[in-house]
């Protein structure tokens, strides 16, 4: 089976400028999502999607692939994750190379390593599994949650008032990580979750949306901390 890592890192974003390129914990946070997918040692390819040089020469630097450039119409506010990963895909079929196995890593996904990605691969590649996602479980039971309605409070699903919260199913959320997939399947459906969908559990403490400073703190704090405790495996 061929294999490729896609790091999809465009130049622009508006809530935090150059936020691909920015340092986190003393190196840009895009190098630690090329650091685990080669250090995974399961891609035959590891490259990095971009429209901007700046982004381009640092994944160059640190070994990674950077074959050609984002064009105008992937490299916008409005495109998909899915619209890059087609480009990509299709960029390469036109240079006569396929992949059975694609994987799209987020570029600020620090907390991404590469025996995460490894074992990823070997849950994957032997399963009849259309792709796998890796998610983690919801701290407080998403049954309970409640909105606001003509500026009071109403739970959202009032059939689980009265249930205590260890009777519920565990609900789970999007890790935000990267996405590993069959490639004929997507090109098929253009959907990276479509299908049959396996499941990696990862700890809440290793997962965290990057959207504005705040986030990115905590980000930090969490990284340091999975430091500590030995976590972190390139």
């Amino acid at each position: 089976m061929k294999t490729i890592a896609i790091i999809t890192a465009r130049g622009g974003s508006k809530r935090i400028p150059r936020k691909n390129m920015k340092e986190f914990c003393g190196k840009p946070i895009l190098v630690y999502s090329i650091e685990a997918a080669l250090g995974s040692g399961v891609f035959d390819k590891v490259m990095v999607s971009t429209d901007s040089l700046e982004i381009a020469s640092t994944a160059k630097k640190h070994g990674a692939e950077v074959p050609f450039f984002r064009s105008a119409e992937t490299a916008d506010d409005y495109s998909t994750t899915s619209d890059v990963l087609l480009e990509v895909l299709g960029e390469y079929q036109r240079k006569g190379e396929f992949f059975d196995i694609g994987c799209c890593i987020y570029p600020t996904a620090p907390f991404v390593t590469g025996e995460k990605l490894k074992k990823a691969m070997e849950m994957f590649k032997d399963s009849a599994r259309d792709a796998l996602i890796p998610v983690t479980r919801f701290s407080y039971p998403p049954q309970r949650a409640m909105i606001l309605e003509d500026d009071g409070l109403v739970f959202q699903y009032p059939e689980y008032l009265n249930s205590r919260s260890q009777d519920l199913k565990p609900w789970y959320h999007d890790a935000g990580q990267f996405y590993m997939f069959r490639t004929d399947t997507f090109l098929r459906t253009k959907k990276i979750m479509g299908g049959n969908v396996m499941p990696l559990i990862v700890s809440e403490l290793e997962v965290q949306d990057i959207d504005d400073m705040t986030d990115w703190k905590i980000a930090e704090m969490k990284y340091r901390m999975m430091l500590e405790s030995g976590g972190r495996e390139k």
